[in-house]
């Protein structure tokens, strides 16, 4: 979708009769009976539906290899090649081709996986939620989005290079969602690599910075995040807490860190006393970082663009081209005409 929105051409084939699994991840279904989570991630893409067991099908794919810049693949070790297609053979045939393949697990590719698998055992899950709960998923499918992030970032590197003359090897990209998932522990791997201990969950609180955490005001839930010394020093003069701005030790992170209830606990004495728009405003004066706690429906209110058929607007600041494609939409098309199809929507 990202590649879509930044104004690729992108042919998805989906197997004949039920197409992509999410289309029957609901309710809620739009009243054209596609699910919500489908529509969330396919648009930009016209949809053909193929049989590749069967020959008449497999040639469309290989008409479509022909003249594809890329391809990209979720299918386990050699199902493509059961189907008569090889991938290092369509390599090695044309060497301007890119083929990334995305799994859940790069120690076994073979493995299946979903998101939820994946946090789980990338040690996501084992440090989120509160300090004394259970361990706990993201609240939305996060390694699934990294993953797409990263191969789409690995795409766009491995298309400028290309001009180099790449060899299929560096032409056949691999990405995992494992892989992104651990790669994106960041500090609090790094954490136990130079301290040796286990992370721990710290719910809405932070591992090396204090106050970074939610508080509760008069009237709903904020956070504060105070990531430098200077910010500390008007955060505390906000609240009035100059007994806490006067002590040296906690003129520095480290020191807040050590008595970290003690800090916490004066700031939330003192939030609990005013409305959340009283702090948002006062500390937003003086660059304190901050933030009212949201609902889903409040962001999409704020948010331009968003829309039923075609989702939350593109990240990257793509132009929606298509909405999302019903099962086999531009099928006859693309069976006809191949990548020539764009050129009738």
């Amino acid at each position: 979708m990202m590649l879509g929105d930044l104004g690729a051409d992108v042919i998805k084939v989906e197997r004949r009769g039920s197409g992509d699994d999410t289309r029957g991840w609901g309710p809620p279904f739009d009243a054209r009976g596609e699910s919500a989570y489908y529509l969330s991630i396919n648009r930009n893409k016209i949809s053909v539906a193929l049989d590749l067991s069967q020959a008449n099908d497999r040639s469309v794919v290989e008409t479509l290899l022909e003249a594809a810049d890329v391809v990209v693949d979720n299918f386990r070790p050699g199902v493509l090649h059961r189907f008569g297609l090889d991938v290092d053979a369509w390599l090695a045939r044309r060497a301007q081709l890119l083929w990334c393949t995305i799994s859940s697990f790069d120690e076994d590719l073979a493995r299946p996986g979903y998101d939820f698998v994946v946090q789980a055992e990338a040690g996501w899950m084992a440090i989120t939620g509160e300090p004394d709960g259970q361990p706990m998923k993201s609240g939305v499918a996060l390694a699934d989005i990294l993953a797409g992030k990263d191969a789409t970032v690995r795409i766009l590197a491995a298309l400028v290079a290309r001009v180099h003359s790449l060899p299929a090897r560096e032409r056949r990209l691999q990405v995992t969602l494992a892989g992104s998932a651990r790669a994106a522990l960041i500090n609090v791997a790094q954490n136990f690599l130079v301290n040796g201990l286990p992370p721990r969950r710290w719910g809405n609180a932070h591992a090396n910075l204090v106050p970074y955490q939610l508080f509760h005001a008069a009237d709903r839930a904020i956070v504060i995040a105070v990531g430098t010394d200077g910010q500390w020093s008007a955060c505390a003069d906000v609240m009035g807490l100059t007994h806490l701005a006067a002590e040296e030790m906690l003129a520095t992170n480290a020191g807040r860190l050590a008595r970290r209830e003690t800090v916490v606990g004066e700031i939330a004495r003192v939030v609990a006393q005013q409305p959340a728009s009283h702090w948002i405003q006062r500390l937003a004066e003086r660059d304190v970082p901050c933030g009212v706690v949201k609902t889903v429906p409040e962001v999409i209110a704020d948010t331009p663009g968003s829309s039923v058929m075609s989702g939350m607007p593109s990240s990257v600041d793509g132009a929606v081209r298509f909405p999302p494609p019903r099962l086999d939409e531009q099928g006859d098309l693309v069976r006809a005409r191949g990548w020539a199809a764009f050129a009738s929507l």
